[in-house]
């Protein structure tokens, strides 16, 4: 990989996760401004998640096929943007949710084919991942600070706006996205199915949604109930940043950690202290030193979970088949674990009230936890 695909690539992460990071902490809040009843809410945060169940095994199977992973990246891109636009045309519940929709279906598109792109680029070079990928972990934090202040001063309505500047920022980097060559595999000629169902990868799949179902009423219904306990705007964004500081620190050590610890370990720390950081959401929310210290956990639970995450899929996942791969996991885990427990959130967030949504939160990665410990072996 030259230093310039390097940059393009990291400002392609940084946008890409700005927009997670504007939208993830704050939509939900402009949602509520509008009105909205917690089902809606749960409903419209949850598109960014469903799209990504069926989207990148779409273009995921395309890219494959194609081999041109940069040019539908470009064009997902685009659409997305001029998708995205539409929140300025209407703010009913429908028109909304046809807007988001669309914009998620594009959107989702992208990330799983970039991966897939950089770990090609990098070749034997994969542990170089994290150092790329941070600065998807700096945009989050930039944006999030950077809202969440705008926010507090001129009002939740100039949201929409914020977002599509970030939203247009993907365009422009996904433009400069190298095409990156395919490499061959002794496995290439090996079935999908042959790697699917191997115990260790069912596994593996399986304890990643059961994280995301975790994750599902934090990237839903975590800054409602920071407000609802009387913080700022400001308040929550730096709460967030604090996750993501924690997060880039991870990714840059994560070379070391790998050497230190390995892979599975890694993956099998992260759901660990992830029972531990939600049911501390779940009864601590109004100390702000315990929600600061459930925030820093963001660095296992997310940062080297997903980092070692994704060099497994890419381990399992070889040749020809690593753009299906990192899509099926987008899907697995984002898409099916964040939908459901979105959807879940919303419907069940008046009956059961916060610390027991958060608490089923802190099972659900027991369970993925457990099936990791029992199964994912290689």
């Amino acid at each position: 990989m030259t230093a310039q695909q390097a940059r393009v690539l990291g400002g392609f992460y940084f946008f890409y996760f700005a927009f997670v990071g504007a939208f993830s902490p704050y939509w939900g809040l402009y949602l509520q401004s509008l009105h909205f009843s917690a089902w809606q809410i749960g409903v419209l945060m949850s598109l960014t998640q469903v799209m990504r169940i069926f989207a990148p095994n779409v273009w995921g199977w395309v890219a494959d096929r194609s081999g041109k992973r940069a040019a539908i990246v470009r064009l997902a891109a685009l659409i997305s943007a001029a998708s995205f636009a539409g929140v300025f045309a209407g703010q009913s519940f429908a028109w909304l949710f046809v807007a988001l929709a669309i914009m998620s279906f594009f959107w989702s598109a992208s990330l799983p084919l970039v991966e897939a792109t950089t770990l090609s680029l990098l070749g034997s070079q994969a542990g170089r991942y994290s150092r790329i990928r941070v600065w998807g972990s700096v945009g989050f934090v930039v944006a999030t600070v950077v809202i969440g202040h705008l926010l507090e001063r001129f009002g939740v309505a100039y949201l929409p706006s914020s977002v599509m500047l970030l939203v247009v920022g993907i365009a422009v980097y996904a433009w400069f996205i190298p095409e990156a060559p395919v490499a061959k595999h002794a496995v290439d000629g090996g079935s999908l199915w042959d790697i699917l169902r191997q115990p260790a990868v069912v596994a593996l799949f399986l304890s990643c949604f059961f994280m995301a179902l975790t994750h599902g009423p934090y990237y839903t219904f975590y800054s409602i109930n920071l407000a609802e306990h009387g913080y700022s705007e400001s308040a929550i964004g730096y709460l967030w940043s604090i996750g993501v500081l924690a997060e880039i620190g991870a990714f840059l050590l994560m070379p070391r950690l790998v050497d230190w610890l390995g892979l599975r370990r890694l993956f099998l720390l992260g759901l660990l202290l992830a029972v531990l950081r939600f049911l501390m959401i779940a009864w601590l929310a109004q100390s702000t030193l315990a929600m600061a210290l459930a925030q820093i956990l963001h660095a296992t639970t997310f940062g080297t979970h997903h980092a070692a995450s994704i060099a497994l899929i890419h381990r399992f996942f070889q040749g020809k088949h690593q753009a299906r791969g990192q899509a099926l996991y987008i899907s697995a885990s984002f898409g099916l674990g964040g939908t459901l427990g979105g959807l879940a959130t919303g419907a069940l967030w008046t009956l059961l009230g916060a610390p027991w949504i958060f608490t089923l939160a802190a099972l659900s990665a027991a369970i993925g936890l457990w099936l990791a410990q029992r199964w994912l072996r290689f």
